[in-house]
């Protein structure tokens, strides 16, 4: 990630609902001055105008936010297509298939509904390069100077998005299997996913048991989705289902159960699908650095190719496509499967892995029996202040000294979180015990250095 950059960080730009940047006079002038940029990048469409899609998870800023950016994108000179509640990956889908220069979305994704953000997407469906972002910032200090009224762009509503893009996720099942003897729990957090989701797994046969799919604009995450998997772990056995499916609130994260209650993360998913893929030739697979060292070593002994990127989604993609692979993700529940679709989208990865057990006929505890994660601990420090050289400096010296105390079988990440104002400190291996006595031996330390004036 380009450091310089003041207000995008690992996903967009994000933050605290009333405080800046999240507020409409900044929303106002952020569509503007991407609107300027994709003026002068996008080739216009075959109406001769650069047309925007937007689309929104369901927290109640949202309706502000969409007004101030359709606004500054109108100034500017920009058509707008308003997508309503829509899927992260869903406004991905229609930018591309619409053929619009860019896609916006409003959300904060797992965040609590006192934040929201806004990510873009290129007229590929992929999220924008760090270079064009950079462009946006600088437009922003440009300032904003309304066009002529006969060029200001003009708005409508994108009436069958939910539709357009439910089918689009049933396209990516396998035509010769369905789920019809299946009992499916899905938890749509309150979120952008509550009307598609629901949708796609009963049209393929499955009887579907829905929670989370009641937003009223405060309870988006809110003891729900993949933040939460006991939520659905609990409905699961209640139910007697045989498979519990949550996402975030942008719906493009994924958390799965199965029917004993087993909560399976994103690096144990994206392994099942990997793993089977492997008979396909479908090349190597990206995870990132917070990838359960577990993982790597089963891809090892499969003999699947296995790289690690930074901590992102937009980074595991640009690995993906640097190597020519289809395969990449996240322990959070991005998955990626770029012959599915351009991004990483929550609805289409559990498809996949539904796909998997249907193909294998085995169930996810048996896909992943030869795989056991390290313990793996994370410790989140707030930061009041972005630490300065010489505090960063001192707490890379304090991992390295940790790393090297601990040897070749254990593993020691500390990285700024790019969403949140965290500095995030990790250590897995082989015991559990030296594992959290290292994580808050760690952690103290680094936050005396922190404290230091």
């Amino acid at each position: 990630m380009n450091k310089s950059r003041k207000y995008f960080g690992t996903d967009g730009i994000r933050g605290l609902v009333g405080e800046d940047p999240i507020t409409p006079e900044f929303m106002l002038r952020l569509g503007f001055a991407a609107g300027n940029v994709f003026l002068r990048k996008s080739a216009p469409t075959s109406a001769g105008r650069v047309k925007v899609l937007i689309g929104k998870d369901t927290r109640l800023s949202g309706y502000m936010l969409e007004s101030a950016l359709q606004s500054g994108l109108a100034a500017a000179g920009v058509d707008v297509l308003l997508a309503g509640p829509l899927p992260t990956p869903g406004v991905a889908y229609l930018t591309r298939v619409l053929r619009l220069s860019a896609g916006i979305v409003i959300s904060a994704s797992h965040n609590p509904y006192q934040d929201n953000g806004v990510k873009f997407f290129s007229a590929q469906g992929s999220k924008l390069s760090d270079s064009i972002e950079s462009d946006i910032e600088h437009q922003l200090n440009a300032g904003a100077e309304v066009i002529t009224s006969e060029h200001i762009g003009k708005a409508k509503r994108v009436v069958d998005a939910v539709g357009r893009y439910t089918e689009f996720c049933k396209s990516t099942f396998p035509e010769e299997h369905d789920l019809s003897d299946l009992r499916i729990v899905v938890d749509c957090a309150h979120g952008a996913t509550y009307q598609v989701a629901p949708a796609v797994f009963s049209e393929l046969g499955a009887t579907v048991i829905v929670i989370g799919n009641e937003p009223d604009g405060t309870n988006i995450n809110s003891n729900c989705g993949t933040l939460y998997p006991t939520a659905i772990r609990e409905r699961v056995l209640q139910e007697k289902a045989d498979i519990g499916i949550s996402f975030d609130g942008d719906g493009d994260r994924l958390t799965m159960v199965d029917e004993s209650g087993t909560i399976f993360d994103g690096d144990q998913l994206l392994y099942a699908v990997a793993s089977h893929r492997k008979l396909k030739n479908q090349g190597g697979v990206v995870g990132t650095l917070m990838t359960n060292l577990a993982i790597e070593n089963g891809f090892k002994g499969l003999n699947i190719p296995f790289v690690r990127s930074a901590v992102g989604d937009r980074y595991v993609y640009e690995k993906l496509i640097e190597n020519g692979w289809v395969l990449g993700g996240e322990g959070s529940g991005h998955m990626i499967c770029l012959d599915k679709h351009t991004t990483g989208d929550g609805i289409i990865s559990a498809l996949q892995v539904l796909a998997v057990l249907r193909e294998s006929q085995k169930s996810l505890a048996q896909c992943l029996s030869s795989i056991e994660l390290y313990p793996q601990l994370l410790h989140n420090i707030r930061l009041e202040n972005k630490l300065n050289e010489r505090q960063m400096t001192r707490v890379q010296a304090l991992g390295e000294a940790t790393a090297k105390r601990l040897g070749s079988k254990y593993r020691v990440l500390i990285r700024a979180s790019g969403t949140e104002p965290l500095l995030r400190v990790m250590v897995e291996g082989e015991c559990e015990d030296v594992v959290a006595e290292a994580v808050e031996g760690l952690s103290h330390a680094i936050e005396l250095v922190i404290r230091e004036v």
